[in-house]
């Protein structure tokens, strides 16, 4: 659930924020351990998330188009309202003009730029947001949207990447579906009816093979439409629900091959997140906690909550604090603290990010090369015991004459 709050400072300036947390304690707990004084706690209802924009969808593409423009327009010195009203006569996305008309009516109306950014964060994750007000706050917009060009880029290229390695495998998976469901629910049932009207006994592995496919054929559509529903079901639980979400990965991360590749995943972001985020001046246990947001993967969510909450706020070191930790790979630990040393930390996690960059797309290899000959294998166990459940009694039927 998210709360937005307001806070005092103990120099007794007043800041406001959005944070995720079960309850109210779990936002005064957070607010403490930052030396924090709550003024105000309140939840934020659905109706002000900000779920979509009128026009259509703003994609990662038009995410990136507008962060490398802004950036140009305002390394050239163009001031940030007219490079808004460039951008609103370039763009023919009805969706991306209508969020560009509501950022100029902010400007003009005295508000701050970040403010419209935020009130989508379906759209806009909480890094781009939070880079966005430490630009406008800093004064270095431009070079922040260079490196949201940047980093998006990455991002999209790595979820083209995924998408493109698993196009065979779910073509592949989609067929072998298909053609079991027309075995199994036409074929079957026909040539059951067949060797029924004509008196002939099939064998009792044929007769098993035959009465699951009757089954079906009574009751394959229910069955369906539960799995359906089950799938439905089951997509809005992993989306809304923390413990459903912890399930689904447990049961993901028994199968080695897919588990090494989303913890890779886990890793580039968290490295090329909390990188952009250090850049921009975010203090680090900030930084950490908008990262613990945005990595997707649940064990490292917990994981950096807990160096910020229970180790940097406490006084333990970078390197201390990621030691606790068992998700870390020792490499990623010794870096962490060797770059807090040096104070390189943001340079050592932008190389962490390239490095497991290609690493995603080894696994990505071996991910497909393990999913296509298990596929392969499966459907023709299912294929091979239907046609012998078919020819055996058809044979026995032959030699009888």
């Amino acid at each position: 659930m998210k709360f937005n709050y307001i806070a005092s400072q103990p120099d007794g300036k007043v800041i406001q924020g959005q944070i995720e947390a079960k309850d109210v304690s779990g936002v005064l707990q957070f607010l403490s351990s930052r030396g924090l004084r709550p003024v105000s706690i309140k939840p934020v209802r659905e109706s002000e998330v900000g779920g979509g924009i009128s026009g259509g969808k703003i994609t990662i593409a038009d995410q990136i188009f507008i962060s490398k423009y802004l950036s140009l327009m305002l390394k050239l010195g163009t001031g940030l309202l007219q490079a808004i009203n460039i951008l609103i006569e370039d763009f023919d996305k009805k969706a991306v003009r209508s969020f560009l008309m509501e950022v100029r009516d902010n400007l003009e109306g005295g508000r701050p730029f970040f403010s419209t950014f935020a009130k989508y964060p379906k759209i806009f994750s909480q890094v781009y947001i939070n880079l966005v007000r430490a630009g406008e706050a800093s004064g270095n917009l431009d070079s922040v949207f260079e490196n949201l060009t940047n980093s998006l880029a990455k991002e999209k290229m790595l979820r083209d990447q995924v998408r493109s390695a698993l196009i065979y495998p779910i073509l592949l998976l989609s067929a072998s579906v298909l053609i079991l469901v027309f075995l199994v629910m036409y074929a079957l049932p026909k040539i059951a009816n067949v060797f029924e009207q004509g008196g002939f006994t099939p064998p009792l592995f044929s007769r098993i093979v035959f009465t699951v496919g009757l089954f079906f054929a009574h009751y394959g559509f229910f069955f369906i439409g539960l799995a359906v529903i089950a799938l439905i079901a089951a997509f809005f639980a992993y989306k809304n629900s923390m413990g459903f979400r912890r399930v689904i990965f447990s049961i993901i991360h028994e199968i080695p091959v897919v588990r090494d590749l989303m913890n890779k995943s886990a890793l580039q972001r968290f490295a090329a997140t909390l990188s952009e985020l250090i850049k921009a001046g975010i203090p680090l246990t900030d930084a950490l906690e908008i990262t613990a947001q945005t990595v997707g993967n649940v064990d490292l969510h917990d994981a950096l909550l807990r160096i910020s909450r229970e180790g940097l706020a406490k006084g333990l070191t970078v390197g201390e604090a990621f030691r606790r930790e068992p998700f870390f790979p020792k490499t990623v630990v010794n870096l962490m603290a060797i770059s807090e040393k040096a104070g390189h930390i943001e340079e050592v996690l932008g190389t962490l990010s390239d490095f497991y960059s290609s690493e995603i797309d080894n696994s990505l290899k071996s991910l497909v090369s393990f999913l296509e000959p298990v596929m392969l294998m499966g459907i023709g166990i299912i294929v091979g015991l239907i046609a012998l459940s078919i020819i055996v009694p058809i044979y026995q039927l032959t030699t009888q004459f």
